[in-house]
C-alpha cells in the first residue's frame, strides 16, 4: 500500500512538473561559442515560437574558473567576451538564458573552445613595391582582439603564391618562410603579377585565410642597387657642404646679399640745408661756478710805499751843478 502510494506521488509530481515546464520561457536556441582573431563571443538565437521581446543574460567560464555574468538583461543575441578574458590559453565555455518580464528560461550551454587551437585567423594584409624587374612583398599580419599573433603562435609561417596574370601562366609558390618581406627576383619586364599570401600557424591546426589577391607591373630593367646609394650619398655631401660654406662664409655673403650704399659727397651735401639757422642746434647747457676774487692788503700797502718813496726824494745833483 505505501509503495503505490510513494509511486502515484511520484507520477503527480512529474505530471505537474512536465506542465510546469511546457508552460513556462523557452530557453534560446543554436548556442555557440566562436572566437575570430583571438576574440571570443557567444552567439545564440531567440527560443522557437516566441514573438515576445526578450532579453539575454550571458557568461562564460574558463577550465580555471566558475562562470561569469558578462551580459546582463541585454537585448543583443550576442555577447563579447574578450575584455574580460586574462589568457588566450586554455578552454572556456559559455551559457546564456532568456528573460520575459520575471520569468527566465533555463541556461543552455555552448560547445568547449580552446582558442589558441580552434580560433579562426583573418588573412593577412599584402602590398607590392617595384624594384626594375622584381617585386617586394611587404606581409603585415592581422590584428588579434587579444595579445599579437607573434606571442601566440612563435613559429607562424608564410606561403606566398604568385603568378603572371597575362598570359596565365604556372604558379608559384614560396612555402613556409618567416621573412615579411620577401623579394620576387627574375620576373619578365613590363607585366603584371599577382601575389597571394596565407599564414600557416604551428599550433593551430586551421589555415588562415589566403589575402585579397594583390597585382603590380614590373618596370623595364632592373636599376642597379648602388645607383640610389650613389645619389643619396652625392645629395647629402651636398647639403653638407652648402651647410658648411653659409657658416663659414655667412659675413662675406651676407654684404654680398646686402653691401652697404655709400652717397657721394656731392649727394650729402646737396642734402644738407642752404640756411642751417633754420634748422635750431641744440648746444649742452654749460654749468659755471661762481668765482671770488680776494686782494690781499699787505700787498697793496707794500706797493703804496714803495711808490710814495720815490716821489719824495730829492734830486740832488741839480743843487751840485
Amino acid at each position: 500500500m505505501a509503495a503505490s502510494v510513494c509511486a502515484f506521488i511520484l507520477a503527480l509530481y512529474a505530471l505537474c512538473g512536465s506542465a510546469a515546464g511546457s508552460g513556462g520561457l523557452s530557453a534560446p536556441t543554436n548556442v555557440r561559442l566562436t572566437s575570430y582573431n583571438m576574440d571570443l563571443v557567444l552567439r545564440w538565437d531567440p527560443p522557437e515560437g516566441t514573438t515576445d521581446v526578450l532579453t539575454y543574460t550571458a557568461a562564460y567560464r574558463s577550465s580555471a574558473t566558475g562562470y561569469k555574468n558578462v551580459c546582463t538583461n541585454t537585448s543583443a543575441l550576442e555577447c563579447d567576451f574578450t575584455s574580460s578574458l586574462s589568457t588566450v590559453y586554455g578552454s572556456y565555455t559559455g551559457r546564456v538564458r532568456a528573460h520575459r518580464g520575471a520569468e527566465n528560461s533555463s541556461w543552455v550551454e555552448s560547445n568547449l573552445m580552446i582558442m589558441d587551437k580552434q580560433t579562426f585567423i583573418g588573412p593577412p594584409s599584402v602590398t607590392l613595391h617595384v624594384t626594375g624587374t622584381s617585386l617586394e612583398v611587404s606581409i603585415k599580419d592581422p590584428v588579434f582582439k587579444y595579445s599579437e599573433l607573434r606571442e601566440v603562435y612563435t613559429l607562424a609561417t608564410y606561403n606566398i603564391t604568385y603568378w603572371k596574370s597575362s598570359p596565365k601562366e604556372e604558379v608559384k609558390k614560396i612555402l613556409e618562410t618567416r621573412q615579411d618581406r620577401v623579394v620576387l627576383s627574375n620576373l619578365d619586364p613590363m607585366s603584371e603579377y599577382c601575389v597571394q599570401v596565407q599564414i600557416i600557424y604551428d599550433m593551430n591546426p586551421r589555415p588562415g585565410d589566403y589575402s585579397d589577391v594583390v597585382c603590380e607591373h614590373t618596370g623595364d630593367v632592373d636599376a642597379a642597387p648602388w645607383v640610389a646609394a650613389v645619389v643619396a650619398f652625392v645629395v647629402m655631401a651636398a647639403v653638407v657642404a652648402l651647410v658648411v660654406t653659409l657658416v663659414v662664409y655667412w659675413t662675406r655673403i651676407s654684404k654680398f646679399l646686402c653691401p652697404e650704399v655709400v652717397l657721394p659727397p656731392h649727394f650729402k651735401e646737396s642734402l644738407l640745408p642752404a640756411n642751417p639757422s633754420i634748422y635750431p642746434v641744440s648746444l649742452p647747457s654749460e654749468h659755471c661756478d661762481q668765482v671770488s676774487i680776494i686782494a690781499d692788503h699787505r700787498t697793496e700797502e707794500k706797493e703804496e710805499e714803495e711808490e710814495g718813496g720815490c716821489s719824495t726824494q730829492p734830486d740832488t745833483s741839480q743843487d751840485g751843478g
